[in-house]
């Protein structure tokens, strides 16, 4: 069976993969020291920060903690709809948005508390972002949260005992890892910097953009940037290939 993962490359996916899982931990971390203990990327905390505002019939709160979650979730509608309609452009095409997403929320008015509109346009940023890459079986890999990544490193664990784990058991820890210090890092640049610190995600995202256009230009259809088997993120099985190369045209 043809591998679903994008790209194709173990490598280059493992890279991207950790680098934007340290963009991810950065700028969650500025969210959450700059912005009132709002999570940018970790929809679980905000979830139960809703559901307790529910609870007390803080509607500021509501609204608050309910809009992230939304914005949130638009990102990742957004981003698998670019990834989808992109090609072999979807690694540079998502990463430029993400870099260009983690700036403007520095250009955004504060908005009251009910409405953090500051906050958007990263939290935006980290939904989309989670559409970029796919795992051996053709999901969206988990960039800007660990607790999926946590539960899927416990049941490697387990089925190295049992069989074999699946080829993406291996990234697991990693990603954890990278999301760990980006946390570490952001945390840093927010008490040095304060909200100027987004600058430093959006810079690293911006240089992996670069990067990723940088190969696509020189090796179109190579396994580095390409996988003609992969349908769209989290897609159903018989789903159509997200690219599919023109026929005659060689791969590289």
């Amino acid at each position: 069976m043809a591998s679903k993962a994008f790209p194709a490359d173990d490598t280059t996916r493992n890279f991207f993969a950790v680098s934007l899982a340290v963009v991810a931990g950065v700028a969650d971390t500025i969210g959450f020291l700059e912005y009132g203990q709002l999570f940018m990327s970790f929809m679980s905390g905000n979830t139960t920060r809703f559901g307790e505002a529910a609870s007390s019939l803080d509607w500021v709160g509501v609204a608050r903690f309910g809009s992230v979650i939304a914005v949130f979730c638009l990102g990742a509608f957004l981003g698998t709809l670019v990834a989808a309609w992109s090609g072999r452009w979807r690694l540079s095409t998502l990463l430029v948005i993400t870099a260009l997403l983690l700036t403007l929320g520095l250009l955004m008015p504060q908005g009251p508390d009910a409405v953090p509109l500051h906050a958007y346009p990263v939290v935006l940023a980290l939904g989309l972002q989670n559409a970029t890459l796919q795992d051996d079986a053709g999901r969206s890999m988990a960039l800007t949260y660990v607790t999926g990544t946590v539960i899927r490193f416990g049941a490697g664990l387990a089925n190295i005992l049992l069989h074999k784990p699946a080829p993406s058991f291996w990234i697991q820890g990693p990603l954890w890892a990278g999301l760990t210090a980006g946390a570490i890092f952001g945390g840093v640049l927010q008490h040095t910097y304060g909200e100027q610190a987004f600058l430093a995600p959006a810079a690293l995202a911006g240089a992996l953009a670069a990067v990723a256009l940088v190969m696509t230009l020189l090796r179109p259809t190579s396994p580095l940037v390409l996988n003609d088997a992969a349908p769209q993120p989290d897609a159903a099985p018989d789903a159509p290939p997200t690219v599919v190369i023109p026929a005659g045209q060689p791969r590289r």
